[in-house]
């Protein structure tokens, strides 16, 4: 079972307004795609696993990969026990390895984002043609396919390059690598101010079910149904809301595989055309 450069929280502690408590067991990993760095996604997302853990007795211990090429091998060898993986890879891992979706975050859509220097004079996505644009990678839904998809509608030529994560994408747009990049609003809400003051939104797509937070078939039911119980629950806990800030989540709601039917209704064989394109 990987771990995350030893990364890990499970705390055994009081269960709070829940009724139920897990009993001791093997810890959980949590796999987090890795859209910014592991250090930056750790500070950002072990506050939420640990309190979640704390109110379920769950022993979860938060994990990604180095990049999002190796995250998506890592769901499809069924590597995480739990996952929140962006809506292309569940529709692709939900069939195998067979992750099962439980939830996702409340009240938002998911789009992807054309970020641009805020004193950029590019102000149409047309004077892209032919420019060198940053990406996450291949397979990042909203941030790489989406938009990808929206130049090919348009015939507008561009040269993708991919950088690892949304985090790389806008320093390297700040730093005048590339003219501009893909990536999604809760990313760039979160991304460092220095960095998220110095970008604009130039252009987004339409709007999706969001990522989906699942769990491999090897989870128990009720293992399942107490950490849905306790995530729904986390926008009323006074110590859960300053991490779900941070991480820029409004809370999460219960779903259900059909959820992600918008995405599937793209064609599986049209993104991974997409993204091998």
């Amino acid at each position: 079972m990987v771990r995350w450069g030893g990364l890990g929280l499970g705390v055994l502690a009081a269960m709070g307004a829940l009724p139920l408590r897990a009993a001791p067991q093997a810890p959980l990993t949590f796999g987090i795609v890795p859209q910014q760095s592991a250090s930056e996604l750790a500070r950002l997302w072990i506050p939420l696993i640990a309190g979640l853990g704390e109110r379920t007795g769950l022993s979860l211990r938060f994990a990604t990969a180095p990049d999002i090429p190796s995250f998506e091998k890592r769901l499809a060898a069924g590597q995480y026990d739990l996952a929140y993986m962006n809506p292309y890879h569940y529709s692709v891992f939900a069939q195998k390895p067979g992750y099962v979706a439980f939830a996702k975050e409340k009240g938002r859509r998911l789009r992807g984002i054309v970020v641009v220097r805020k004193a950029s004079p590019i102000r149409e996505l047309s004077e892209l043609a032919g420019k060198a644009v940053a990406f996450p990678a291949p397979a990042a839904f909203a941030a790489t396919v989406l938009v990808r998809a929206e130049f090919e509608r348009l015939k507008l030529p561009i040269r993708p390059v991919f950088v690892n994560s949304h985090e790389s994408v806008y320093l390297n747009v700040v730093q005048r690598q590339f003219e501009a990049g893909g990536g999604i609003p809760r990313t760039l809400q979160t991304v460092e101010a220095g960095v998220r003051d110095e970008l604009r939104v130039l252009w987004q797509t339409r709007d999706y079910t969001p990522h989906a937070f699942a769990h491999h078939p090897r989870v128990s039911p009720a293992t399942v149904q107490l950490l849905r119980q306790a995530m729904l629950a986390a926008e009323r806990e006074d110590g859960l809301r300053p991490a779900l800030e941070g991480l820029g989540l409004r809370g999460f709601e219960a779903a259900q595989d059909s959820d992600w039917n918008d995405v599937r209704a793209l064609g599986i064989q049209t993104l991974a055309a997409l993204l091998a394109g």
